[in-house]
């Protein structure tokens, strides 16, 4: 088990902790030290432990709220999962540009045409 310094409110703590989590404990005294730094930079100076605690309700106050953000995601998520898939929604897209298709027209008035001279020649 280590022993680990921390400043929290400019104030030195000697805090234990098992092997391994050293990074752990000085990311939670970091976040907790911002609270206690804006409450001195607002009220002054305070005996630690109701800077301690001060600091504490105003995590926890920030935890809840991100809890319930974090609940009110999962809902929203779990209702779009659970949501039946919208029904197919048809596209039409031209597959054969348009003069394309008039070129085509004009070839078969032509072959319309030669086919008719070529009956007209037959039957005479």
């Amino acid at each position: 088990m280590a022993d680990l310094d921390i400043v929290i409110g400019n104030k030195t703590f000697t805090v234990a902790c098992q092997d391994g989590q050293e990074q752990f404990l000085r990311s939670a005294a970091r976040h907790l030290s911002e609270q206690a730094d804006a409450l001195l930079a607002q009220i002054g100076r305070m005996p630690a432990d109701r800077m301690l605690l001060m600091a504490g309700l105003m995590l926890a106050d920030k935890t809840i709220t991100m809890e319930q953000e974090l609940t009110n995601t999962r809902h929203t998520l779990h209702e779009l999962q659970n949501r039946p898939a919208p029904p197919p929604e048809r596209v039409e897209v031209p597959v054969i540009p348009p003069v394309v298709v008039e070129t085509m027209a004009e070839l078969a008035a032509r072959a319309e045409a030669v086919a008719a001279r070529i009956e007209e020649r037959a039957a005479s």
